[in-house]
């Protein structure tokens, strides 16, 4: 329970209790029938007030829970689908080692086509890996020889077709 909700809850339980002992002394002193009745819904206002706050508050508190157990499996689905996530990532690099391998590249070429899958021009590749763009340019074509496709969309299509594919 929140201290406003405290704070209140007690208020109203006081004002409830006051008028209480005040509606049994009226009653005795045979104080008017109005007004015993009067200082009555007094009593019966507080102790509504005060036992609807603490239901609100029960109820908050429940879904605040609910919320928290739900984040709980949020974080933990997000963990699982990460990791399955790194596997998948790690399973398709080695895909692709595998069929640099069956293709025969050379260590350099085999750098070449990495950067070329990731998506850098020529002279990215050649400045990334320090050497002109012309050796870049002809260690590229000789990438897509020895794939057996045309260029550069073609062997990035290679490796990505069965993931579009219907």
């Amino acid at each position: 329970m929140v201290l406003r909700d405290k704070i209140l809850t007690t208020l109203l339980i006081i004002i409830m209790l006051l008028n209480t002992v005040d509606v049994i002394t009226d009653y005795y002193l045979g104080i008017p029938m109005w007004h015993i009745i009067q200082e009555s819904c007094i009593v019966l206002a507080s102790a509504m007030g005060a036992l609807y706050i603490i239901r609100e508050s029960l109820h908050r508190r429940q879904h605040i829970e609910h919320l928290k157990n739900q984040l709980t499996l949020s974080h933990s689905q997000l963990a699982k689908a990460s990791e399955e996530m790194q596997k998948a990532r790690n399973d398709f690099a080695h895909a692709i080692q595998q069929q640099f391998g069956q293709w025969h590249l050379t260590q350099s070429e085999q750098d070449v086509a990495l950067l070329l899958l990731k998506g850098l021009s020529l002279r990215e590749i050649g400045e990334v890996r320090d050497t002109k763009e012309k050796t870049v340019r002809q260690q590229a074509s000789s990438v897509y020889e020895k794939a057996g496709v045309e260029g550069r969309h073609e062997f990035a299509a290679w490796f990505l077709e069965d993931f579009v594919s219907p």
